[in-house]
């Protein structure tokens, strides 16, 4: 391996600025700010805006726009009524 090419590999603590939550992860990005993790060690300090502590798709929070299969939207489409539908005009 040729010798001073490749990043420094080093331990960071990656912070959520929305929610607080962090967590520490190896990685070649640097950062002039530190903090002390729970093992007494000073780490680089990253803030990010999402993580998985925040990100919809994790949190559960996430909506989805398109539920429908294809034949859902075929008989929306042509106007035929699905079974949920006329079971719900039958009990009205």
């Amino acid at each position: 391996m040729k010798q001073e090419i490749h990043p420094k590999y080093q331990q960071v603590v990656f912070m959520d600025t929305s929610t607080g939550f962090k967590f520490l992860s190896g990685s070649t990005k640097g950062s002039s700010e530190t903090v002390e993790w729970e093992d007494g060690n000073t780490y680089p300090l990253i803030r990010m805006e999402v993580t998985s502590d925040s990100h919809p798709f994790y949190t559960g929070r996430q909506k989805f726009a398109q539920a429908e299969g294809r034949v859902g939207r075929f008989n929306k489409k042509y106007g035929f009524k699905t079974e949920t539908e006329e079971d719900e005009e039958t009990e009205a």
